[in-house]
């Protein structure tokens, strides 16, 4: 069996990270948007938004489906590749975790395909997708922690603001 990676805590932007992958908890379009999405489109240049349009051009006419995972170049950012990822939105009324956790794994998957060693995550779907920060915190650390995948020996999680980092601390410890 293949050692699960060492998982770290950041605090701060992602788009600051440097780390083989950046994970970006992109819109099902690729298009940019707000949040995550929208800061590493600005920071990262029009090479990404282009390698987005190409996507779609190509594989992904319908734009990315919720819980699936596709790289592109990170252009001035400090990675060679984002992987984009597309979080469900968080629902009352249906288990969607299931999904959430899918965007981790396909990530790491990606990002391993591409012979990454280091990734950084956001906290997917936390923010304007309303999912329950300790709720996000336990799936996105259980996941990653069954989800190895060599090359990849380091995951960070870059969390933007003191409770995140605080919630994925406490699910680290259990």
């Amino acid at each position: 069996m293949t050692a699960p990676p060492t998982i770290t805590l950041a605090h701060g932007d992602i788009t600051e990270q440097h780390a083989d992958v950046l994970v970006n908890a992109a819109n099902s379009s690729l298009l940019g948007g707000g949040g995550v999405d929208g800061a590493i489109h600005r920071r990262g240049g029009p090479e990404i938004l282009a390698a987005c349009r190409a996507l779609r051009a190509s594989h992904y006419g319908k734009g990315l489906q919720t819980g699936q995972a596709v790289a592109t170049t990170a252009g001035r950012l400090h990675a060679e590749y984002v992987v984009h990822t597309v979080g469900p939105v968080w629902s009352h009324t249906e288990d969607r975790s299931a999904l959430l956790a899918s965007c981790y794994r396909e990530s790491l998957r990606v990002a391993a395909d591409l012979g990454a060693r280091t990734v950084a995550f956001p906290a997917i779907s936390t923010g304007i997708y309303g999912w329950p920060l300790d709720d996000g915190a336990r799936i996105a650390v259980r996941t990653v922690r069954e989800a190895a995948h060599p090359p990849v020996t380091e995951v960070r999680f870059v969390l933007f603001d003191e409770e995140a980092y605080a919630r994925f601390a406490e699910a680290l410890r259990t």
